[in-house]
Order: structure tokens, then sequence, then C-alpha cells
């Protein structure tokens, strides 16, 4: 890919009174996770908003033949650097950037990723253009390297997707809290609803007759915070108040073994069931599987709990991390140390127990009322109010 070619195959317009946004990523349509899926989100948001103006996406490795569902999009311009050398991909990327930066102007440049920003500060800052850096968890939660530090601090505005992460960014490396915006995570109720257990599903994974706890997660060894091991420490506990209790466990990676072993060291390992990678048009159904869903985990925000609520599944969390927005301090579901097993066991034995009750008739806690749940979790954090904050931002930015 060269410069006369990208600009020959990709025409750039823009009005003269108004010149368009432009996002910036490193890789959107070419690998899975929680990023991608909320970025796709703000794409969706940003092409179902009524304005006249468009934008610009310069996509670093994600290459031309990828799968992107937003290429028809009106107000959407895709433009991709995906190379052979990654050292080249990034020159390419920077040329044009720079080039586009001069010739166009645009109103705000949304730097999607730290690793971008330092870049985005050399070029904007010159050109008085000004630029807001996209931050979504851990990344951010330690003091980072000085040109990451000052790109972040000299930028006009910052969008996290939590309290939580606002707070560790900001005391991690100097940033100013007045400059953070709120952009959460979003669920698309649509998808995820409430329904029967399916059969089959059941027997597959032999769950028929059993109260089933649920995580989704990735179970690589570099993500133990997710708590997949703590929850298996927690059933020995469970499984005397609630003997026919299973845990299902979706997600892939190379800590499956260790998660295997210590299910078998604690007795538990016929009470496991690890489902691996289910593709997301299977999600729902396994969803629908659960009793109640449990990650005590320590998550920028956590999309999952969003996706159990909105199947009316009650939720566990940890206590101190952003799933204090979609649990809304505990008063959508139940929040404990992360890493302590003995809290989760206790949390996860009421949850059931509260569950049985309403199952029974008796009352019950409302946080296990799936129907009250659904429509928190939608009010507050489905794909219509997305949009609007997403207007609401790019409205401060006039």
């Amino acid at each position: 890919m060269n410069l006369s070619s990208f600009a020959a195959e990709k025409p750039i317009t823009t009005s003269k009174t108004a010149a368009p946004h432009l996002f910036l990523f490193l890789e959107i349509f070419s690998r899975e996770g929680g990023i991608q899926s909320y970025v796709q989100d703000i794409f969706r948001g940003y092409a179902a908003l009524e304005h006249s103006t468009h934008a610009d996406v310069f996509l670093l490795r994600d290459g031309k033949n990828c799968t992107n569902p937003f290429a028809n999009a009106s107000s959407l311009r895709f433009h991709y650097f995906k190379a052979k050398s990654p050292q080249l991909g990034r020159l390419h990327f920077a040329t044009a950037l720079l080039r586009y930066l001069i010739q166009h102007r645009p109103q705000q440049v949304f730097c999607g990723h730290i690793n971008l920003a330092p870049m985005v500060q050399l070029f904007c800052q010159p050109l008085g253009i000004p630029y807001t850096v996209l931050t979504y968890g851990k990344e951010v939660w330690q003091p980072l390297p000085p040109t990451v530090c000052r790109s972040l601090q000299q930028a006009d505005q910052i969008w996290t997707i939590s309290r939580y992460s606002r707070d560790e960014a900001c005391a991690a490396n100097q940033l100013d809290p007045a400059k953070v915006q709120f952009l959460s995570c979003a669920v698309d109720g649509n998808y995820f609803t409430p329904g029967e257990k399916s059969p089959d599903l059941l027997e597959k994974y032999r769950l028929s007759g059993s109260k089933v706890l649920l995580t989704v997660a990735r179970l690589w060894s570099g993500d133990i915070y997710k708590g997949v091991d703590v929850t298996i420490r927690a059933l020995p506990t469970i499984a005397q108040q609630f003997p026919d209790v299973k845990y299902l466990v979706i997600g892939r990676g190379d800590d499956q073994p260790r998660l295997a072993k210590l299910a078998e060291g604690l007795g538990v390992a016929d009470r496991v069931v690890f489902a691996g990678f289910v593709p997301t048009e299977d999600l729902m159904a396994h969803y629908r599987l659960a009793d109640a869903y449990i990650m005590p985990s320590q998550e920028g925000f956590g999309i999952v709990y969003l996706e159990a609520m909105a199947c009316g599944i009650p939720v566990l969390s940890g206590d101190a991390d952003g799933s204090a927005d979609p649990l809304q301090d505990g008063e959508l579901g139940w929040r404990v140390p992360h890493r302590d097993s003995n809290a989760v066991a206790e949390a996860c034995i009421e949850m059931l127990t509260q569950i049985a009750k309403r199952e029974c008739g008796e009352d019950y806690d409302q946080r296990c009322d799936g129907n009250w749940l659904r429509e928190q979790a939608i009010a507050r954090f489905g794909k219509p109010a997305f949009a609007h904050q997403l207007q609401a931002l790019l409205s401060l930015r006039g």
C-alpha cells in the first residue's frame, strides 16, 4: 500500500463549514474482545445519529479483506493500513494521518488507544486540532510511559467506561478528572432476552436438574483476575447447601488446565463444565442456562453483567472495580471482594436461596427478579441510551 493509491482508492471530501470527525484505532475487526465490541457499538451509535457530517476511521492493523459490518454505512469511511511489516504499516498510517490532518483539519480526532496517543499529540497540537483519547480499563490503571502519560494529560478530553477506570487512571497518571467523560458499555436488549433453558444444551452439558452458576470469560493465564479459580474454590461450600449446584464456564485459553486441576483437587471436577469458546450467535442460549451469573473479577466495566441481566439472570461481581457501574453500586446485584472464595460462597448461597424463594412464591430479594433486572439494564445501558450518551459527548465537541 502506498500513499498515492490510498488517496486514489479512498478520496476524502469535507464540508467547507465543518470538517469530519476522525477516529483512530489499532484493530477492531480482525480480533475478538471486549474493546472491539465496545468500539463497534460506537460505530453503530455514530451511524445511527442524525447529523450531516461523517467520520473517517483509520485502522492500523485491520486489512481491506476483514469482515466489517459497517462498511456500507454512509456516515463512516474506513481506511485500512495492515501491512506485511508492522513497521511499514505504522509508517503508512502515520504519514496518511499527518497528511489528512494538514489537508482537512477535522473538528476532533478521537484516538482509540493509548499506544497511538503520542503520535496524535505530536501531529495535532502544532495544528491546533483538539483530540480525545479513549480508554477502557487496566491499560491506564498503572503509571504509563512518560510520552503516553503526557499525551493523555494534554488531551482535550479523555473518554472512559466507568468511574473506577477514571479514578484509577487519574491517580496513576496525574490526569485532570474534569477532562474525563463517560461512555459506558452497552447491551443489545433485542438480542439478549430471557427464555427457557435449552433442553439440548442441558443434555449436552449434563446440567438437567442442576442449579447452574455461569461465567463467560477468557481463560488466559494473564487474566486470572476474572475469578474463575475463586468460584471453583467456593464450590465445595456452596455444594453443602445446594448439592445439585454446577458451574458452567464459557471461554477458552491456556489457563484451563490449571483450573481443571484445581477443580479435581478440590473434589468438584464433576461440578465444573468447561464449555470452551461459544460464538456470539449462540451465547444468549447459554446465558439462559444459568440460575446466577458469577464473576468475582476486577473489570474496567464488565459488559457480561449487562448481558446476563438483560437475560433476566442475577449477577455477582467484585466490589472494587468498574462493575460498580453496571451493578449500580450493588442495587442490581451482589458485590464481594474479588479474591475471597468464602465471600463468593456466601453470596452464591444467598442468591440461590433467594431464587428458591422466588420459585416458591415467597418474598425474595428484588435483585433476583429477572424482569426488573432486565428493565433496569436496558433503561440504563441499552443501545438507545448509548446512542444518546454518544450524541451528548459529540455535542460537547461542537
